[in-house]
């Protein structure tokens, strides 16, 4: 076990927070007269840091098996980047509702859905752990979850920080373990009843910028199509999110094109929709991640967007 991990045990959230934000003082302060690679490294000691998550184990679920009341199982994918992921500082306690689960992120094992989503530590220890913290995709299970109590929701969270859309693009990493989690969900959960019932999509950072932004929309489309043919469901509920906005184009950066892009999605294919999240400023002291209250905003949102495309109501 390594020294930051030992620690974990014994240090409550608000003197982790202190430490490390004394920490990255201390670091950016003796930077100032370093230069080269130690001044970028104090630069990247001094960037936001979020939370590691805390009261382990993870709670396994039997996912062959309701709980009472339900009587089908609806399952998402969450993919893009960072901001998928989640950077959100994560409540004190857990979630623990039975009806909403998730496919762990390195295992592909169930368990009863909590922040973060995205875990890549262990199960049971959450050694290993990164810098994943609360994202959209468990405010906007709860919401769908509360339309209609005979639905459990399971999410598959794929997302992986800094990723263009480049690595979302059929034969790429992503976009097939994506898919072959996807399709193993469904043969875990026979014989219950189970779909695949849409993907939730936050990226765009990474392809802001002069270089990538002509190919996206390109690419863009091609994501939701190839997704929907390799799913056999040429309806799949496709649902984007813009990126925050938290502070005006510089240096070369393209996020409002960006967003416009994304909000014309529903123009270009149908069943799509995207999230306006522009009006959302605010974040974890980076002007990059949406914090904790801006991501379960967004994940209602996810929501909206969703229940309307299948034509239910909350």
């Amino acid at each position: 076990m390594n020294s930051r991990s030992a620690f974990r045990p014994i240090l409550s959230r608000r003197e982790w927070l202190l430490r490390s934000t004394l920490g990255a003082a201390c670091i950016t302060l003796s930077g100032l007269g370093l230069a080269g690679a130690q001044g970028q490294a104090a630069k990247k000691a001094a960037r936001p840091q979020t939370p590691p998550p805390t009261k382990p184990p993870l709670e396994p679920v039997d996912i062959a098996r309701f709980p009472a009341g339900v009587q089908r199982l609806d399952l998402f994918l969450l993919i893009g980047q960072s901001n998928m992921k989640g950077r959100g500082f994560m409540p004190d306690e857990p979630s623990r509702d039975p009806r909403i689960v998730m496919m762990h992120l390195r295992d592909d094992h169930w368990f009863v859905a909590r922040h973060p989503v995205h875990l890549t530590g262990d199960a049971k220890t959450f050694a290993g752990a990164d810098n994943a913290g609360v994202g959209p995709g468990l405010a906007f299970a709860e919401a769908v979850a509360r339309s209609d109590p005979r639905v459990r929701v399971g999410l598959m969270p794929c997302a992986l920080g800094g990723s263009p859309i480049a690595q979302w693009q059929k034969g790429a990493k992503l976009y097939d373990e994506a898919l072959r989690r996807a399709k193993l969900a469904l043969t875990q959960t026979a014989p219950v009843q189970a779909r695949i019932r849409g993907a939730l999509w936050l990226q765009g950072e990474a392809d802001a910028n002069a270089q990538r932004l002509p190919e996206y929309e390109r690419s863009l489309l091609k994501l939701v199509d190839d997704l929907r043919a390799d799913l056999a469901s040429p309806e799949l509920p496709f649902i984007a999110c813009t990126i925050g906005e938290m502070r005006p184009d510089t240096d070369g950066a393209k996020k409002a094109e960006m967003n416009q892009l994304l909000l014309s999605l529903p123009q270009k294919r149908p069943h799509t929709a995207c999230v306006d999240a522009r009006d959302l400023k605010s974040n974890i002291g980076d002007n990059v991640h949406f914090d904790t209250a801006a991501q379960n905003e967004i994940g209602r949102r996810y929501a909206l967007k969703y229940l309307a495309l299948i034509g239910r109501q909350r």
